[in-house]
């Protein structure tokens, strides 16, 4: 059986209960997202309005005419200095995993960003104990520019962050 291949496109409002719904499976059942809390469909309404409005990424994967993962570029510090660097977001569908889409979300949104005019992504991944995030980061050019050790409390115990770093100067590899 083979599998469809995925369309990556800007997310449309159309999109964003999907969008919720993916999110909420993290937020309830894993420690990939430290936020305890789901955000709402009106919450992702008003990021990717922010997003947009910034000129950043947000993405979607569509296989078989369904969303199947996210992606998204948003300014990793809130102070004016850090306004040409950003924090990248990719979570999947939970049965969407293994089929290329992180990568090929991923791809899209370091060659959006970089044309957005962003000059480093930053990459948040929580110590889960899976490499999987890790070596598809690494795979896209990223490297380690951290670990911070048990930073996180979530289902009951301490996670820490890996910080990982990629340059979006023109002309860098995508």
């Amino acid at each position: 059986m083979s599998i469809p291949k995925a369309i990556v496109r800007p997310a449309l409002p159309s999109d964003l209960r999907t969008v919720a719904d993916i999110f909420t499976h993290y937020v309830r059942h894993t420690v990939a997202t430290f936020e305890e809390t789901p955000p709402t469909v009106a919450d992702w309404e008003r990021r990717l309005d922010d997003l947009t409005g910034r000129k950043l990424p947000f993405l979607v994967a569509e296989s078989s005419g369904m969303v199947a993962g996210f992606a998204c570029a948003a300014q990793w510090r809130p102070k004016p200095a850090y306004r040409y660097t950003v924090e990248d977001t990719v979570y999947l569908a939970p049965d969407a995993t293994g089929r290329g889409l992180g990568a090929a979300l991923l791809s899209a949104l370091v060659a959006g960003s970089t044309r957005a005019g962003m000059r480093q992504m930053i990459a948040v991944i929580a110590d889960t104990g899976s490499d999987a995030s890790l070596a598809l980061h690494r795979r896209f050019g990223f490297t380690e520019a951290g670990h911070l050790v048990g930073v996180g409390y979530k289902h009951g115990r301490w996670i820490g962050t890996f910080l990982l770093q990629r340059d979006l100067t023109p002309g860098q590899p995508e």
